[in-house]
C-alpha cells in the first residue's frame, strides 16, 4: 500500500519543513503550549517543524509548556487515504444536489465580482 504524505507543513513564513507540533495559545494565562501536532488543523493553532518548535520564544512575562520527548512526524493511516477518496467521490457524485445561489445575504456587502446580463443587439 501506498504511504499518504502529510500535506500540513509548518505555518512559520517561509518554512516548508513538515509540522510535529501544535502552537496554542492561552491568552489569560499568558502561557503557550507547544504539544504534539493535532489531529485537525484548528483556526486558532499554529502547526509547527520540530525546529521551530523546540526554538519558540514568547513576550517577557510569558510562559512556554512544551511537550516532554520527541516530536514524532505523522504517520499516515488508511483512515486518511478512505476519507480523502470519500470526499472525492462525494463531489464527483452526477447526481449530488446543488446549493442554489442566494440572492442576498443581507450582509450589505457587495461582492468585488458581479455577472452581468448579456448585451441586447439593437
Amino acid at each position: 500500500m501506498l504511504a499518504v504524505r502529510s500535506v500540513r507543513r509548518c505555518s512559520r513564513t517561509g518554512c516548508a519543513n513538515p509540522a510535529v507540533a501544535t502552537l496554542t495559545y492561552a491568552y489569560s494565562d499568558s502561557t503557550a503550549v507547544v504539544g504534539p501536532l493535532a489531529t485537525y488543523s484548528e483556526p486558532h493553532s499554529y502547526d509547527l517543524c520540530e525546529a521551530h518548535a523546540l526554538r519558540l520564544t514568547v513576550p517577557k512575562g510569558w510562559e512556554v509548556v512544551r511537550h516532554e520527548g520527541d516530536f514524532a512526524p505523522p504517520t499516515p493511516s488508511d483512515d486518511d487515504l478512505t476519507a480523502l477518496a470519500e470526499a472525492v467521490r462525494e463531489a464527483g457524485r452526477p447526481d449530488r444536489p446543488m446549493d442554489p445561489p442566494s440572492s442576498g445575504s443581507g450582509s450589505g456587502r457587495r461582492s468585488h465580482l458581479r455577472a452581468l446580463p448579456d448585451p441586447v443587439d439593437e
